[in-house]
């Protein structure tokens, strides 16, 4: 976007969007914070908790203790610790908002 004022190329601010692949139509994947999947995603029931489980290292993703920060992809293996049993999810969708009963389309249970 050129300013009137500026003789500068501004392009606009993609947040979230992954813009690094080579084919246009998966130019655009749509990117989520590993805490706030988790949380959308309902494998944990707080975002906050999802918070402090990736903090603790209780989270990993493809196999290596994942931040909160993370960003996850479709394709990611998301491993859970709680306490004696450990969760393994591949994700399928990610989506911004999801309503309760489709919560469970965002996943497979490996």
């Amino acid at each position: 976007m050129k300013t009137l004022f500026s003789r500068k190329l501004t392009y606009p601010y993609l947040s979230r969007y992954d813009s690094r692949a080579g084919n246009p139509a998966e130019r655009f994947e749509l990117l989520m914070r590993l805490d706030k999947y988790l949380k959308v995603s309902r494998l944990i029931k707080r975002r906050t908790v999802a918070n402090e489980a990736c903090d603790n290292t209780r989270v990993t993703v493809n196999g290596k203790p994942a931040k909160a920060s993370y960003d996850v992809k479709v394709g990611d293996h998301i491993s859970i610790a709680f306490g004696a049993r450990t969760v393994t999810v591949e994700v399928l969708a990610v989506a911004e908002a999801v309503r309760k009963d489709d919560a469970s389309a965002m996943y497979r249970e490996i």
